[in-house]
């Protein structure tokens, strides 16, 4: 199964120079980069570092993903944020335990021996509030729902029809946002009852880059999403 390290980037030069390096391309048959049209030099220091680049021209992270998704060579998509957020050294064991034969595996911040650094007190909690009710409403067993840092089968997309913008439309209109899609594809795959799991995973401070955290907006229209999956998309 091929496999393509995928790299959402806002203005992450600093990222790209020290966290970068330390990937393993040896993993991976492609790394592509999909970039907000940054302000930095994060564009020019990939395509000198020899990867793919494609440029966002869709708003949102959402967005980001979905003009990537042409781009794609990869039958599994590795999710990987260059910010310092993910540690390079956990590819390996992630794609390892993916070759198990898993639909999903997560680098989870809050499984058993791991700790979120970039957390504070209102994210650290969203977090927590976002997983459990997964786990409640949607019999999941997840630790951590809501990360970017995870391994899953391309044609999931499709399958949990992710890529439909009628899947994230009437929350994104109530609260006037545009959300990913880490926390539906960790509904809908528990949903189908697919092989899922977890390894833990530090999530060090971020080193530069700008943070693109919506806390009030993502966290009432992730939480209407986690609502809405009890009674929609069967």
């Amino acid at each position: 199964m091929k496999i393509t390290l995928l790299i959402p980037t806002l203005n992450e030069e600093v990222g790209m120079r020290t966290v970068m390096p330390k990937v393993d391309r040896s993993l991976f048959d492609q790394i592509l980069v999909v970039d907000g049209k940054s302000k930095d030099k994060t564009v020019e220091v990939a395509r000198e570092m020899g990867y793919d680049v494609v440029i966002q021209e869709t708003p949102g992270i959402r967005g980001a993903y979905m003009d990537a998704l042409p781009h794609i060579k990869g039958d599994a998509i590795l999710t990987f944020s260059p910010d310092g957020n993910s540690i390079p050294e956990l590819l390996k064991p992630c794609i390892d335990k993916f070759h198990e034969g898993y639909d999903m595996v997560i680098v989870s911040r809050y499984a058993a021996g791991a700790k979120s650094y970039d957390d504070d007190a209102v994210t650290g909690f969203g977090n927590w509030l976002f997983t459990n009710s997964i786990n409640f409403f949607h019999r999941a067993k997840y630790t951590d729902a809501m990360v970017i840092y995870r391994i899953y089968r391309k044609n999931l997309i499709q399958e949990l029809d992710l890529d439909k913008d009628e899947s994230y439309t009437f929350e994104e209109k109530l609260f006037h946002t545009k959300i990913s899609w880490e926390p539906l594809l960790s509904i809908r795959a528990a949903k189908r009852k697919l092989k899922l799991a977890d390894i833990p995973g530090d999530e060090p401070a971020r080193e530069g880059g700008e943070r693109k955290l919506q806390v009030l907006k993502w966290g009432a229209a992730y939480y209407f999403e986690i609502l809405r999956e009890i009674f929609v998309w069967r």
